[in-house]
């Protein structure tokens, strides 16, 4: 359903299972997951090729089933037939999609013929003995055949078969079947269920033909399936099932036509695997996801064929060919597949709750219920199978993950990520539920909005601010002046008045950027609020009263001082510890006039006294050094409580004193002033002529007079 569902979200390109998870996770995950589904293919081909070659030796070995010595058995026989048929499914891959669109029609046409000749024998085909083929050491010794029973259809059969019994598997060392190495085994067969996705970009209409060719494959392979099962069980003995894995050629009318469909329907597998995980690697060389490493890949193709992909899967199919256990590889097949499908479900359920518009899928039946359910079951599954198999490969995935972040050239990508629809939505509900009207004394923490004139300038003042802010809201605010610009009617007729209006643009668009860059540079936690206005003043206000959101509004606001003395640009000086080659002198340009006079300054500060904001005029932190660590000397951060703006009250615990202590107290909290002691300084009246000096040390205070 999920796989249907992205499908017919937008235009899928070659890739397929890939190409939709990468566009939808974003580069990272997506590019992780798609390793590792290119290497889930590879791992199912070579399972079919084993798969193949044992159907093969089991029934024209030195013990065949069906014409024995005809060929010869042992492990490296076996890896050489492998190999063989490995090699013939490269060359096909090599012919390319059209030689494998026929090759597959052809076998298609074979499986069915074999499938309807079981069916018919099933119900045709009274009891009788199935001999017990020689590999079997538990029960034959080579020379004496053993049988076991065929009972034809009966009720008493199928209740008998009706619960697991589990038994030894004599092809692995007489290992104990469990109901994970069942799973691993029969999930394999129907892992194609993504070969159609994984051949997006040779359909003329992905969209259309993914959801509905997925989807009838899907059902005619259970219906066939459920089929198989319930007239297995209904006519074959537990006895008989153990130990023969090829007990159908026994019953068949035609025991040919159980070798000739096996052997067709595994070699057909393997190469959908080999042809559609080269796909998948080619999207993944096109999408620059591992860098110049892939190159050799984009470069090696031939009339639309990735060669070069093509040949580097056959390569890994032969290496994976080497460990030679069918059961161990299903395992790890099985495994490497539920992956893909659960961050596939989990891809379509992140869009589903985040709620994102672009995500409206044309498929009918898709909910946030089946990528929900789709996503358990995948996880449920695949600790089933193997624990250790699961762990290490989700571990592997978030480890690419990782890697992808930190190196990998994709990252740049302009895809999208539904990272940022589920963090707008968690933010969303989360502002929703913050109440500015039950705040409480306990938990206020500053807010701050910094007006800035020019960064160039405010660098280490910006610095500073980012360390007192103490997990609160951080607000760079600036005023672009533009006297009359925004206000003035273009004049002439309403053409001239189109083309003037197209042509303005609004310079905090492009000034935007810039900001967002300068933020990154200097690696403080601060948003950027911009506004163009006829004066300073004007515009100060606007971002007073608009900056924030909900309850995330500014509480304090902070001016630079009003003084004469020349600008510092530490942007551009090579001395300065924020010095950045990137931000040109035309970016953030130092005003060659104060654009405030000292009346409008004492204005906007009695218009923030006025909006119930608190007020901090700051001077002289271009001289303000942070290496404090290096000086062995005490140092101190004094701390006098004046209300500056009412000089009469000398009381030390009103709102102004406390407040400066407040803000004293959190840039003490940071780790790098926390070496710094705090000193309160009291200016006494007319009755003493001195200060009162109160050193803060973490168990003690001292109190003296000078």
């Amino acid at each position: 359903m999920s796989v249907c569902a992205i499908s017919t979200n937008g235009a899928v390109e070659g890739g397929g299972a890939y190409f939709m998870i990468s566009r939808t996770l974003g580069p990272e995950f997506g590019g992780s997951i798609g390793t590792l589904f290119f290497f889930a293919n590879i791992v199912s081909s070579a399972l079919c090729i084993s798969g193949c070659v044992e159907g093969l030796m089991e029934n024209f070995g030195p013990t065949g089933y069906l014409k024995p010595d005809l060929i010869q058995e042992g492990r490296w026989w076996g890896f050489l037939y492998c190999t063989c048929l490995n090699i013939l499914n490269l060359l096909v891959c090599l012919i390319g999609a059209s030689m494998f669109a026929k090759t597959t029609v052809f076998i298609l046409i074979l499986v069915c013929g074999c499938l309807g000749i079981m069916f018919f024998s099933f119900l045709y085909e009274g009891p009788r003995q199935v001999q017990i083929p020689f590999s079997n050491k538990n029960l034959t010794n080579g020379t004496i055949p053993v049988f076991a029973n065929y009972t034809g259809l009966r009720g008493s059969t199928l209740h008998d078969n009706w619960w697991p019994q589990y038994a030894k598997d004599y092809t692995a060392n007489d290992e104990l079947v469990t109901f994970s190495t069942v799973f691993g085994v029969l999930f394999s067969g129907v892992t194609g269920i993504m070969a159609g996705a994984n051949m997006s970009g040779e359909l003329k209409n992905p969209g259309k033909s993914i959801p509905w060719g997925t989807l009838s494959a899907v059902g005619f392979t259970f219906l066939v399936y459920l089929g198989c099962s319930v007239l297995v069980s209904a006519t074959c003995t537990a006895y008989l099932l153990q130990n023969n894995y090829l007990f159908l050629t026994g019953v068949s009318i035609w025991p040919a036509s159980v070798a000739i469909g096996l052997l067709t329907a595994t070699w057909s597998a393997a190469l959908s695997n080999v042809i559609g995980g080269s796909r998948v690697l080619e999207a993944l060389a096109k999408d620059n996801v591992f860098g110049s490493a892939l190159n050799f890949i984009t470069r090696g193709t031939w009339k639309g064929n990735p060669v070069a992909a093509v040949v580097v899967s056959a390569v890994l199919v032969q290496f994976v060919l080497l460990i030679g256990s069918l059961n161990l590889i299903a395992q790890l097949n099985s495994v490497l597949f539920l992956l893909s499908y659960l961050a596939t479900n989990l891809a379509c359920l992140g869009l589903e709750l985040a709620g994102a518009p672009n995500f409206r899928p044309t498929f009918m039946f898709f909910s946030w219920h089946t990528a929900l359910i789709g996503l358990l079951g995948t996880l449920i599954m695949m600790m089933v199978i193997s624990p250790i198999y699961a762990s290490c490969s989700i571990l592997l995935c978030l480890l690419l993950v990782v890697f992808l972040h930190l190196f990998s050239p994709s990252k740049e990508a302009d895809w999208g990520s539904i990272s940022q629809a589920l963090i707008f939505h968690q933010v969303r509900k989360y502002l929703l539920l913050l109440d500015i009207r039950k705040d409480h004394v306990k938990f206020w923490r500053p807010q701050v909005l910094l007006l800035v004139n020019s960064p160039r300038t405010a660098c280490p003042l910006i610095d500073f601010i980012n360390d007192l802010k103490k997990g609160g809201l951080y607000v760079l605010g600036h005023v672009e002046v533009q006297e009359g610009e925004m206000i003035e009617k273009p004049q002439g007729n309403e053409a001239e008045q189109g083309e003037n209006e197209e042509a303005k643009v609004d310079p905090t668009v492009t000034q935007t950027i810039h900001w967002l860059n300068l933020v990154d540079h200097l690696k403080v936690k601060a948003f950027v609020e911009l506004t163009v206005a006829d004066n300073v003043r004007t515009g100060m206000q606007h971002l007073v009263r608009l900056s924030g959101m909900g309850a995330m509004k500014p509480n304090t606001v902070i001016l630079g001082f009003l003084d004469k003395d020349d600008p510092t640009d530490f942007l551009s000086t090579h001395w300065s510890a924020y010095y950045n080659e990137d931000f040109e002198n035309d970016v953030f340009p130092i005003r060659s006039q104060k654009s405030v006079s000292p009346l409008e300054y004492v204005q906007m500060m009695g218009d923030v006294l006025r909006m119930k904001k608190n007020l901090c005029l700051c001077r002289n932190f271009s001289k303000l050094k942070k290496d404090v660590k290096s000086v062995r000397t005490k140092k101190y951060i004094d701390v006098w409580p004046v209300n500056f703006l009412n000089p009469g009250e000398s009381d030390a615990f009103d709102t102004t004193s406390l407040f400066m202590l407040q803000l004293a107290c959190i840039v003490n909290m940071v780790p790098l002033w926390s070496r710094l002691k705090l000193r309160v300084r009291l200016c006494e009246g007319g009755q003493s002529q001195g200060t009162l000096e109160v050193e803060s040390h973490p168990a003690q205070a001292v109190v003296t007079y000078r």
